[in-house]
């Protein structure tokens, strides 16, 4: 028995050293209150690390091999008023970063210029008036701060600019039509502040960044955003019946509206369940019974593609791994044998779709997940986890973040692959970097301050508690 144990030790153990590379070590010795954020130039093919505590924060700029190139040290912004990073954009290849207060009211913009080894910092107080702060978009050349203003169906947006400055944008959407999920008619800001909890928070808007795998947790939101090729792309699947989805051109900032009807089924509405993921600009539609539901992909016309469907009395003909329940009333993970059991558990729990590229093909993820299961003894440490307590004062960072999205949760899930058409490929799944780098958290507990971002590979940045030094290894899909 023992020599059995210690060669599956050995066989996890190599696995592991095989699907990862230390490719940095930095040195460095953090207090409390850690951020870490990174930004990329692909143009110059270089990272800024931002690596922060309660004193000061410092920019690490790495070349492509992720070897150091230069840096830079400054103090933190005021702590008690500026709390958290929100976010960057870049101006001649030197990283703005931006901070801000719990309210969003109070913007601390500081800029890195290494040629000059200083730092230039901007403050900046928003009114916020009749407003409700939803979510906020980096990108090279701007940073966007998104609101909802009170009782109408307008957006706003407050775009900062190269220098740091901000202009104020109203993107007008009359015209469009708002249910909330009860089917009455209403307007954005009622349907944005709709109390969807214990899952969903009144006025959460989930970012969504399709270059990384999309937990179940975030997909399963029926209130989502999507940041991409100069467009905000909002999803709307609080009433079963559609998906009503609202782009904004951020470049004229005029938004457009589509309904997308989910699939019909000929059953009460209290029964049924949906969701929806915007990929690769096509709309990916989970529709449930208690006995059956449906996969469709659909164009933003509404155009079906392709429709895939499983029912209780038949095995699911369209995915590539077992079907896996997490949590549960036993805890730990089993494998469900049978259709029925997954159709009614993704049909009873808060149902999620969500989409990956892999190579040609699309790797979909579909099942159900509840809200957190939270004993006495994990209240202080909020519902984010370890993980999750760790990055939750810092920057969005959905990567890092869905580790340990299913933590105190119950989980019914399972995988596809598919092409670009939409239609199933048959054959065995080979682990993601995903799945490697959450085998090497499985092992690897003393550290902190962790980021993952994606160049040629992923790469996964944390502290070593231990050897006081900052880490950066890389893992290969």
């Amino acid at each position: 028995m023992i020599k059995k144990t210690l060669l599956a030790s050995l066989i996890l153990s190599s696995l592991i050293s095989f699907s990862q590379e230390l490719v940095s070590s930095i040195p460095l010795e953090l207090k409390k209150n850690r951020d870490v954020f990174q930004t990329i130039n692909n143009d110059k093919k270089e990272i800024t690390l931002f690596i922060g505590d309660k004193i000061k924060v410092k920019a690490i700029q790495l070349d492509e091999k992720m070897k150091i190139v230069d840096s830079i040290s400054s103090e933190r912004p005021n702590t008690k008023i500026y709390t958290k990073m929100i976010g960057y954009n870049i101006n001649n290849d030197n990283t703005r970063l931006f901070w801000s207060s719990n309210d969003s009211k109070d913007i601390f913009t500081e800029l890195y210029d290494f040629n000059n080894r200083k730092t230039t910092t901007k403050q900046h107080s928003l009114l916020l008036k009749d407003e409700k702060v939803l979510q906020k978009f980096s990108d090279i050349d701007f940073f966007y701060i998104l609101t909802v203003i009170k009782k109408s169906n307008d957006l706003k947006l407050y775009v900062f600019d190269k220098k740091g400055d901000y202009i104020e944008k109203k993107i007008n959407l009359n015209g469009f039509t708002f249910y909330k999920s009860d089917y009455t008619q209403s307007n954005l800001y009622e349907v944005l502040g709709e109390n969807l909890l214990p899952f969903e928070a009144p006025f959460s808007l989930q970012l969504i960044n399709t270059d990384n795998p999309t937990s179940l947790t975030d997909s399963a939101k029926k209130r989502k955003c999507y940041f991409k090729n100069n467009r905000i792309i909002i999803t709307l699947d609080t009433n079963i019946e559609f998906t009503q989805v609202i782009t904004v051109d951020l470049t004229d900032f005029k938004a457009t509206e589509k309904k997308i009807k989910t699939h019909d089924i000929e059953e009460d509405r209290t029964y049924l369940n949906s969701n929806s993921f915007y990929f690769d600009n096509k709309l990916y539609q989970l529709k449930s019974a208690s006995n059956l539901f449906y996969l469709t992909v659909k164009d933003l016309d509404g155009k079906v593609l392709k429709e895939h469907t499983a029912k209780s009395s038949e095995p699911i003909d369209f995915k590539n791994s077992e079907v896996q329940l997490e949590g549960g009333d036993f805890g730990g993970k089993r494998t469900l044998e049978n259709s029925s059991q997954f159709i009614r558990k993704v049909n009873n729990l808060y149902p999620g779709v969500s989409c990956y590229t892999i190579g040609q093909n699309t790797l979909i993820t579909f099942g159900g997940v509840s809200p957190v299961q939270q004993s006495a003894s994990q209240f202080g440490m909020g519902q984010f986890g370890l993980i999750g307590a760790l990055v939750s004062i810092a920057v969005h960072n959905p990567g890092i973040e869905s580790f340990n999205s299913y933590s105190n949760r119950k989980v019914v899930k399972t995988d596809g692959l598919f092409d670009k058409e939409g239609s199933h490929i048959k054959g065995d799944l080979q682990p993601l970097a995903f799945d490697k780098i959450r085998t090497f958290f499985d092992t690897y507990k003393d550290v902190s301050s962790q980021t993952l971002f994606k160049t040629d590979a992923y790469y996964l940045g944390y502290y070593d508690n231990k050897t006081k030094e900052y880490i950066i290894k890389k893992f290969n899909d």
